[in-house]
């Protein structure tokens, strides 16, 4: 089999178990913005399609009684979902004028960059990376 010449990341598919409370963490927290949202009637769904600086990032999906998935201690699966920012100091300081909980910044061992973590309102990581 040959090189299957994957060439970006599409997108990131997430369910939540409050939408409205998801919606609003990944839009006017995140800032990320809608593409496009619909209701799935058959799956008593929603689908909001979310970009980041004009591209298509993620997926926030709707569904009755989804059921939990474990994320600490490290559980096996998709660990986190990571931003690359610029000021580091600048995102932790929105966070927290937002009274929203976010990890001390640390330092990758391996590159020297800095970094820290916040939880969406599902407690899935996300992480902040400076550049």
């Amino acid at each position: 089999m040959g090189n299957l010449r994957i060439t970006n990341v599409h997108h990131i598919a997430i369910i939540c178990s409050d939408y409205t409370r998801s919606k609003a963490f990944y839009t006017e927290v995140l800032g990320l913005e809608i593409i496009q949202e619909v209701y799935r009637e058959a799956r008593d769904s929603y689908k909001l399609d979310l970009s980041l600086n004009g591209q298509y990032i993620i997926e926030l999906f709707s569904f009755p009684n989804p059921p939990a998935r474990p994320s600490r201690p490290e559980a096996c699966g998709m660990r986190h979902l990571a931003f690359q920012v610029e000021n580091l100091d600048s995102v932790v300081q929105k966070i927290q004028e937002k009274n929203l909980l976010i990890e001390p910044i640390r330092v990758d061992e391996f590159t020297g960059k800095r970094f820290t973590f916040m939880a969406d309102p599902d407690d899935l990581p996300i992480e902040f990376y400076e550049i």
